[in-house]
């Protein structure tokens, strides 16, 4: 095909696609989504061969966010039956960070629900983060606090944050229609202070919200703009209780069309496969790691995810290997750059996704994780088309008294 062949040409050269040809890849119909794959998977190889990062996430403060971002079950009014607690304490965060670690997780994300950080709670996240690197000084962290404050970036990066994630989860145009509570420009406002601070930049999107193909296409164009080194690619998880609890938008197929659309938007970026990989790509998860060359282990922020024994196991059977401590995560082009710009963060030994604004101190009424820990909530009904038994609620990890997924 010889659309597939000018995007491989222009992915090897760093050369942008046009939008036309970004549509294009999406248009493909299933027949030929094997060959789309492939033509991605030639681009993912050239810039980061077989390797898979693996990135652990730790939510430091669980539900009650006085946001109202329509997919997310910690939203103002969710009625979602997740975990909900305050602060985890700095040793509580790094216990947890350390199951991640053992389990070959590189890059530790620190999230906290809420509109964005106080100052006080800067120095919480900072005493965390310190608490995490006596333990384990090679891992990187990444901070995902919400909005960001003037100054907030540069005390998180003294802390000792290498990296800073906050999502434009989709197009400009259609960002009113899930959030109305904080504006798309605050997103992108935040992910520039990051980078002016010298962190490394991490911010991606979420697919299947009833997006066209014209607003992914914007969505991962405005990326490529923003030139964050890591972009991790959501799939929604339609989670009971959300305003979103029932839209069933996506197909495997449509799911590495979309994965192979980024990469080739943004072929020498740390494509991360995130939240809903397993209720949407199901049995073709390995086949998206020829796009995607970093994951998340284990559970998600109040999700649980694929056993992380089973998510080692898939990436070795895909012939792939999981990316040691010694190895540069990003190309040296991107790597030398970064660390010119003071970060000195490439993914790499010896040095430090899918969540919303984050970070307010936690409401009076918060749940205290252990009367949580226990609590059970039943599958919903599944509605035709639907994947919805494939969504279980997260009990396990931070903010429960149960060993975590990793």
């Amino acid at each position: 095909m010889d659309l597939l062949n000018t995007l491989v040409d222009k992915g090897l050269r760093r050369e942008s696609p046009t939008r036309e040809e970004a549509l294009a890849v999406l248009a493909t119909s299933d027949d030929e989504v094997l060959d789309v794959v492939a033509a991605a998977g030639k681009v993912r190889r050239a810039w980061f061969g077989r390797r898979v990062k693996l990135n652990y996430l730790v939510n430091l403060k669980s539900g009650l966010c006085p946001e109202d971002c329509s997919y997310c079950s910690q939203r103002l009014g969710s009625k979602s039956e997740i975990l909900k607690y305050t602060w985890l304490k700095p040793e509580q965060a790094a216990a947890a960070a350390g199951a991640g670690v053992a389990g070959g997780a590189k890059r530790v994300c620190l999230v906290a629900s809420g509109r964005g950080p106080t100052d006080r709670d800067v120095d919480r996240v900072s005493r965390t983060i310190a608490a995490i690197k006596e333990e384990h000084q090679d891992v990187e962290i990444c901070a995902c606090l919400g909005l960001l404050s003037d100054g907030q970036a540069e005390r998180l990066k003294d802390a000792g944050a290498n990296a800073y994630n906050h999502n434009l989860n989709t197009s400009e145009a259609t960002y009113g229609d899930i959030t109305t509570t904080h504006t798309y420009a605050d997103r992108v406002s935040t992910v520039q202070q990051a980078q002016a601070a010298g962190m490394s930049a991490c911010s991606g999107l979420i697919a299947g919200m009833g997006e066209s193909d014209e607003d992914l296409v914007d969505v991962v164009f405005s990326l490529r703009d923003l030139d964050p080194d890591s972009v991790p690619v959501n799939f929604l998880i339609p989670i009971e209780g959300t305003p979103l609890a029932g839209d069933w938008n996506l197909t495997p197929q449509r799911c590495l069309r979309i994965l192979a659309m980024v990469r080739f938007v943004c072929p020498d970026v740390e494509v991360r496969l995130a939240g809903g990989r397993e209720i949407h790509l199901r049995t073709l998860q390995p086949l998206a790691l020829n796009l995607a060359n970093s994951i998340f282990l284990g559970d998600y922020l109040t999700t649980e995810g694929q056993a992380g024994e089973d998510d080692l196991a898939m990436i070795a059977d895909a012939g792939f290997e999981v990316e040691g401590t010694d190895t540069t995560t990003l190309p040296k082009h991107r790597a030398d750059a970064l660390a010119a710009a003071g970060s000195g963060c490439g993914g790499h030994g010896g040095e430090g996704g899918g969540c919303g604004p984050c970070g307010d101190a936690a409401p009076a009424d918060a749940v205290p994780a252990q009367a949580a820990a226990g609590a059970t909530v039943s599958a919903p009904a599944a509605t035709e088309g639907s994947h919805a038994d494939l969504v279980s609620v997260r009990r396990r990890g931070a903010g429960t008294d149960l060993p975590p997924n990793a």
